[in-house]
């Protein structure tokens, strides 16, 4: 799935989480000096900045099916190899990164299982694939939570974002064991976002961004206008801070470390 959208309206509703959610994702894969990595459905660069930040602009690639936000991705560094493109479809040739990454990507993929596929061919025999999904089923994802409550005032049994892949803790390591990847471990991790007010929560949801979004100005104006005080009266008045769950696996790809380019 493309998102459509100015960058900036994307980073007011979820990219304000990258701050925390990108240095937990890199430090569960040990990203490091030396390595070479992909940012796989980069978005406009919350991941992918982290990631300069360790391993230096010219060892990082990334790519993301929005000309837009590939653009934004663009602007952190002249040297990322930035391309536009899909997950299941990457255009490096095998074996060509350390650590290969998909942060909150996995969900909106049209073939999960061949998004994850790709992403072990690129990486080199004894590299590091990884993924994480906000955890949207078990609730730990609060502003989603918050918000998905909100439309089930109005329209009981909606199912929200529950049937994402990824989105269930244990889904993303079993699709890489699936995979072939050995060593699968996963878990999950932390985040936070933090808000002015209620109506620093509530505008991003107006500019139509992801499901939330697109959920929200699909609904007849009555309807918006009852989830957004069912979000209100669930929210403190003045600056608050909300949690974020995400749940992540990591694997290695099989094969001889010494193979190809080394750690």
């Amino acid at each position: 799935m493309q998102f459509a959208g100015p960058a900036e309206q994307y980073n007011r509703f979820m990219g304000r989480y990258a701050a925390t959610l990108a240095p937990a994702l890199a430090d569960a894969c040990e990203v490091r000096a030396g390595h070479r990595v992909c940012d796989v459905g980069c978005g406009p660069g919350g991941l992918t900045r982290e990631l300069v930040g360790r391993v230096g602009a010219a060892n990082v690639a990334a790519i993301d099916p929005a000309p837009q936000f590939a653009a934004a991705c663009r602007q952190i560094a002249p040297e990322i190899d930035v391309r536009v493109g899909v997950a299941e479809n990457l255009p490096w040739p095998d074996g060509t990164f350390d650590v290969t990454l998909a942060s909150l990507v996995l969900g909106f993929m049209n073939d999960p299982e061949l998004g994850v596929q790709e992403m072990v061919r690129v990486t080199r025999p004894g590299g590091t694939v990884a993924a994480c999904m906000w955890d949207t089923t078990a609730g730990g994802m609060t502003m989603l939570r918050i918000f998905w409550a909100a439309v089930g005032t109005v329209e009981p049994g909606s199912p929200g974002e529950t049937r994402l892949a990824g989105t269930t803790e244990g889904d993303i390591a079993e699709r890489f064991r699936r995979a072939g990847l050995d060593d699968v471990i996963g878990g999950a991790l932390s985040a936070r976002a933090d808000y002015a007010d209620f109506s620093d929560f509530w505008e991003p949801f107006t500019f139509g961004v992801g499901p939330a979004g697109r959920h929200l100005v699909s609904m007849p104006e009555r309807h918006r206008a009852a989830v957004r005080d069912a979000c209100r009266d669930a929210l403190p008045s003045g600056p608050f801070s909300l949690d974020a769950r995400a749940w992540y696996a990591r694997g290695t790809v099989p094969g001889d470390p010494n193979s190809s380019s080394s750690q």
